[in-house]
């Protein structure tokens, strides 16, 4: 997939607990673990918008384009 999930950096910058974020949040801790594994294979909008609220960061920080180096160029 060519999009990674940078969660796990940005909680770890900014030294939150899993089950916190969850909490504030309003997501279960199993559901965000996935987000923050780079598992999930899609991501709601309301969901993205609280990650930044509380973790203070823009989508462009939790988010990061890796093109597939079996792409084709054109």
């Amino acid at each position: 997939m060519s999009i990674i999930f940078r969660l796990d950096r940005v909680m770890a910058d900014r030294k939150i607990p899993l089950n916190e974020l969850a909490k504030r949040i309003e997501l279960t801790d199993s559901n965000l673990s996935i987000l923050k594994t780079g598992k999930a294979r899609a991501i709601r909008v309301v969901t993205l918008d609280a990650l930044c609220r509380e973790l203070g960061c823009q989508p462009g920080d939790l988010l990061e384009y890796l093109p597939d180096e079996d792409a084709v160029q054109e």
